[in-house]
């Protein structure tokens, strides 16, 4: 039988439709697929204890470490309170079920760490077959999925994260990058993945030293340490190593480690989040101190700004700020990009909506608590969750709007993540399969 006119044009339309895309199954490093906290899942909009949660599973020790997914394993690391014991756990996504709990390095002498952190705050990556983890200074591993075994492991990287580590590894082709900028050593590291071998080593190009209001050294390493996590982007049709240090962010070459161009950032330190590109920018916060959001146009080799720099660059010059925003910047929340919308969440509770392309408040709004984890976006809706057990979904069209405010038995530190229609939630005491 024929169709119908009616009906062959029904049939032309849907196939001209865009086809939906699939819910993101794995998330494999910190921020997930893409890297930028966005998932093409469809996660809850309500929970509780009670309601919408699969399964709950008590985690022992402490970390901030978020959890990374591939097929049916949830790997998270965490550490014993005296951070002589650091642990990595594997947890089956469908059941909760502890798969594996395996003590990996013993620390005889730890370094000191700010009671607010842990030395598993670093994220894992993840891949088919392999895990890397990363402590920072006292270890990193590549482990085997399936059996746990250590296929290799490096403990020589000197390296005083002063106040704990935070930079998590990404996995780029077939290297392994890691950031370690602490107050003594400041570097960025490839990998490869296979064997562990360093394929090259960076050391920051400039070395802020810690000043007193007189201009004199202090012993303080707060303005040479940094828990940021870097990014690969492609700009201009090239792929960038973007990496964000004490106070200043570095674009490399990602072979070879040589640097193309660099953003400093004199007034600020510890930057903790990891940028977002987008529009032809790069968005980052500039840590802590008088922070500051920045919007920076790419430039050619060997360019640098000084992004407090009161006249604009020479002619010719192509690294810019498009733009930068001094109120609301976040310190450990990284940016979510959403179309033309720029969504911080800093860490007080200030929630702000900025043009993307021209850095236009579109509102400012307060959100109850203290944020650390970094935000989930899917579809229109912006997963937010505080230090105190409070998941707020927030919108993001044009205008502000809670659609929810959800609460959980202890807060959160960790960022989320997200597998087929589920969210994954670290607390400080427990991790949660939320689903409807």
């Amino acid at each position: 039988m024929k169709p119908t006119p009616l009906i062959a044009a029904g049939l032309l339309a849907a196939s001209l439709l865009p086809l939906a895309a699939a819910p993101d199954t794995n998330w494999p490093e910190f921020r997930g697929p893409r890297g930028d906290g966005t998932t093409t899942s469809t996660p809850p909009l309500t929970w509780n204890e009670t309601t919408n949660v699969k399964w709950k599973t008590a985690l022992h020790g402490k970390g901030w470490s978020s959890p990374v997914i591939w097929g049916d394993q949830i790997w998270l690391t965490t550490a014993t309170d005296d951070a002589r014991e650091l642990s990595v756990l594997c947890v089956d996504k469908n059941s909760g079920k502890i798969l594996r709990d395996q003590k990996l390095f013993t620390v005889e002498t730890p370094q000191f760490i700010h009671p607010f952190n842990s030395p598993a705050s670093p994220t894992p990556a993840i891949e088919a077959g392999r895990v890397y983890i990363s402590f920072g200074s006292p270890g990193v591993a590549c482990l085997d999925t399936q059996t746990g075994a250590v296929l290799w492991e490096r403990r020589d990287f000197v390296c005083n994260h002063y106040r704990g580590a935070g930079s998590s590894p990404i996995l780029w082709d077939d290297l392994l990058f890691l950031n370690f900028d602490g107050s003594d050593h400041q570097f960025i590291v490839a990998l490869d993945k296979r064997t562990g071998k360093t394929v090259w080593r960076k050391e920051r190009s400039i070395d802020f030293k810690d000043l007193d209001a007189d201009g004199k050294p202090r012993s303080e390493g707060d303005f040479r340490k940094a828990f940021a996590t870097c990014h690969v982007a492609t700009i201009d049709g090239a792929r960038v190593l973007l990496s964000q240090g004490a106070k200043a962010l570095y674009a490399y070459e990602p072979r070879t480690g040589d640097e193309l161009w660099r953003v400093e950032e004199h007034t600020n330190h510890s930057a903790s989040t990891r940028p977002v590109v987008g529009h032809g920018l790069v968005y980052v916060p500039s840590g802590f101190g008088k922070g500051q959001t920045l919007a920076i146009r790419p430039g050619k080799r060997g360019e640098i700004l000084d992004a407090n720099a009161e006249t604009p660059p020479p002619a010719g010059v192509q690294l810019a700020l498009a733009w930068k925003a001094k109120a609301s910047a976040p310190k450990k929340p990284a940016l979510t990009l959403v179309g033309d919308h720029l969504f911080g969440l800093e860490d007080a509770g200030i929630a702000t909506c900025w043009n993307a392309l021209t850095g236009e408040v579109i509102w400012s709004e307060r959100v109850r608590g203290n944020f650390s984890a970094s935000p989930v976006v899917a579809g229109d809706r912006l997963y937010c969750f505080n230090e105190a057990g409070k998941g707020y979904v927030l919108s993001t069209s044009g205008a502000f709007q809670q659609l929810a405010e959800n609460t959980l038995a202890a807060g959160c530190l960790a960022s989320p993540a997200v597998s087929g229609n589920a969210l994954f939630v670290r607390t400080r005491t427990h991790l949660y399969r939320i689903a409807e």
